[in-house]
């Protein structure tokens, strides 16, 4: 489901540079207005995914534990993150659409050239994973009744199982154009030599499971939220309590990972996109000892960073696990070759520091777990509800991190951005789309943000009692006004 936008998303090209001219918007500058189209659409769409791959996935768990347990609480659960999993899955589709078309009507050069490896990457994750949701959620949605409680548990793996595919297939896409490998060059075109290779690119494992867990860390920042807002309105006590120690469960094995995983792909991308790191670090010189800048403002065309406020030596302790290692400077490249640096650097000690965030309140949580139980602690309740939005600005700021550090390259190192637009692609007409975009999304994201917050605040429905279908007992639950 929601192609084209798993985690870092084949369309990372879009991103808008920060060496752009300013007079671009002026100009009806083409590939500048089919950057920012992609940038409007492929932002907002990246929100939907990262809830709802590690949604599917809870909503198996909790149906997994109904199954075996007969647990009234996880019937409920269940059937309350169904109902936004189901309108998060059609916002999903109906701004994902859109994507495929932009690379034929904006990206056609790009298209083209690549088609023999992206083409089917992408028609894998339709055909493996985009039906593979769609089948089952149907039976997942309406099928309680009348399918045995086996195939309805069933039903919610292979939606799980699905949303992971296309992970798997559009973060493999993606990877290969961050680090193209297994491919020969045929009269200027991409053609597959080794699909092995073209799908398990040297970035490729980092990047799935550093996407994936983010993913899956976003969903239960939503979950511990949302259990806090109706246990500090006096709501769903046994829901509440449920929730937030499955989520505080998962975030107390996952953040930590998180970190280890981020470690290992940024040393990955030190050795495979070095450019990439200097600017995510604002590094200008090659040198040992690099610091790692807590804060500064880089200057590009001075080649400096002013107001710089770092630590001797951190920098080359974690990138080369060595304080006197050296670490290449921006320097190295030229101006052309190399990417902006204010936007990976900002976006990227904004991802950090999310990181940093939510490992302090996995560890509050458990000091307040020991001390008195999370339906007491008010103050811990109140920040996870503020903290619930953040696995979305880590994801999106990663996002970010990685695309605009990938400039000025659509394929790493062998097609700049700027020769996968459309040949005399008219400016007007883009601002035109633009435009389009820009109503549609905020039309469809204002109507389903609506009816999801509706949905949140309702909470889950208070009963359930036994439905008798053709195949068997189902647990049906009672009317509730948001049913």
């Amino acid at each position: 489901m929601l192609r084209a936008a798993r985690g870092e998303g084949a369309a990372g090209h879009a991103i808008l540079t920060s060496r752009l001219p300013a007079a671009g918007l002026m100009s009806l500058d083409a590939v500048l207005l089919s950057r920012l189209q992609f940038v409007w659409v492929v932002a907002l769409h990246i929100l939907l995914p990262a809830f709802t791959v590690g949604l599917a996935s809870y909503i198996a768990v909790l149906e997994g534990l109904h199954f075996f347990t007969g647990r009234a609480v996880y019937l409920r659960l269940s059937q309350f993150w169904l109902k936004l999993f189901a309108i998060s899955f059609g916002m999903g589709v109906v701004s994902g659409i859109v994507m495929p078309f932009q690379f034929g009507t904006n990206w056609s050069r790009f298209s083209d050239v690549t088609a023999d490896i992206i083409g089917p990457l992408l028609a894998y994750e339709g055909l493996m994973a985009f039906f593979l949701e769609a089948g089952f959620l149907g039976v997942l949605l309406f099928g309680r009744a009348r399918v045995p409680p086996w195939a309805h548990l069933v039903a919610a793996i292979m939606v799980a199982v699905g949303t992971l595919f296309s992970t798997f297939w559009i973060l493999a896409a993606s990877s290969w154009m961050h680090t193209p490998t297994g491919f020969s060059m045929v009269d200027g075109r991409f053609f597959p030599a080794d699909w092995f290779a073209v799908i398990f690119s040297p970035s490729f494992p980092y990047r799935l499971a550093h996407t994936a867990v983010a993913f899956f860390i976003t969903t239960a920042l939503v979950v511990a939220g949302v259990a806090a807002y109706h246990l500090r309105a006096g709501r769903f006590h046994e829901e509440g309590l449920t929730m937030l120690k499955q989520a505080f469960g998962l975030l107390s094995v996952l953040v930590p990972l998180q970190v280890l995983i981020g470690d290992m792909h940024g040393l990955n991308t030190l050795d495979h996109q070095p450019a990439k790191i200097a600017a995510m670090e604002a590094n200008w010189e090659t040198q040992s000892r690099m610091p790692l800048l807590l804060f500064a403002l880089p200057d590009e065309g001075a080649e400096t960073n002013h107001f710089e406020i770092g630590i001797p030596g951190a920098g080359s302790l974690i990138l080369r696990h060595d304080r006197d290692a050296v670490v290449q400077g921006l320097k190295a490249w030229p101006r052309e070759d190399r990417p902006p640096v204010a936007i990976p650097f900002f976006a990227f000690r904004a991802m950090v520091g999310v990181g940093l965030l939510t490992l302090a309140l996995v560890a509050w949580s458990w000091w307040v777990w020991r001390r008195n139980g999370f339906g007491e602690a008010r103050a811990f309740l109140k920040f996870c509800e503020l903290a619930s939005p953040l696995g979305f600005v880590a994801v999106v700021a990663g996002w970010v991190t990685t695309e605009v550090g990938r400039q000025p390259w659509i394929v790493y190192g062998l097609m700049r951005t700027r020769d996968g637009v459309t040949p005399s692609l008219a400016g007007s007409d883009v601002l035109v789309s633009l435009a389009v975009y820009v109503v549609a999304y905020i039309a469809i994201f204002g109507a389903g943000g609506y009816f999801l917050v509706r949905l949140l605040r309702a909470g889950p429905v208070a009963k359930v009692v036994a439905e008798h279908g053709p195949s068997g007992t189902a647990a049906r639950p009672l009317s509730a006004a948001t049913d």
